[in-house]
C-alpha cells in the first residue's frame, strides 16, 4: 500500500472525466501550482469515448457536480504521478457538518466507477 503524505487545498477549475480533474493548489505561503492534472486514485471511471461513452458522461458529470469550482482537500500519494503525467490524488470535500467526504469512495458508492489497483 502506498504511503500518503501530502495534503493541500485545492480549487478545481475542470472537470475532464469522471476520474480526472484540473485543480489550482495552494502549497502554502502564498505558493500557487495552477492547472495541474489530479488523477482520482484507487478508482477508475467509464471512458467518454468508445463503447462507454454515455457512462462516461453520467460519472464525469457525477463528478462535476461535486467537486467543480469548490475548495476542497487533495491528498497526493508520494506526489507519484502516473504514466499521463498526471498526480494520483484522493479527494476531500468539506460538508456542511464539518466533516469530510471522501470523492473518490463515493463515486464508487454511487456507480459511477470501480475500484481498481494501479
Amino acid at each position: 500500500m502506498e504511503q500518503t503524505l501530502y495534503h493541500y487545498k485545492a480549487f478545481v477549475t475542470q472537470v475532464y472525466d469522471g476520474d480526472t480533474v484540473t485543480v489550482d493548489i495552494d502549497l502554502g505561503l502564498h505558493t500557487w501550482m495552477k492547472g495541474e492534472k489530479l488523477r482520482l486514485y484507487r478508482i477508475n471511471a467509464p471512458e467518454l469515448r468508445g463503447e462507454e461513452k454515455e457512462a462516461g458522461k453520467i460519472s464525469r458529470d457525477y463528478l462535476k457536480k461535486l467537486v467543480w469550482k469548490k475548495e476542497l482537500v487533495i491528498e497526493t500519494i508520494k506526489d507519484k504521478r502516473e504514466k499521463y503525467g498526471r498526480y494520483l490524488a484522493e479527494i476531500w470535500l468539506p460538508l456542511d457538518n464539518g466533516s469530510y467526504m471522501n470523492v473518490n469512495d463515493e463515486l464508487v458508492k454511487k456507480g459511477y466507477a470501480v475500484y481498481k489497483d494501479y
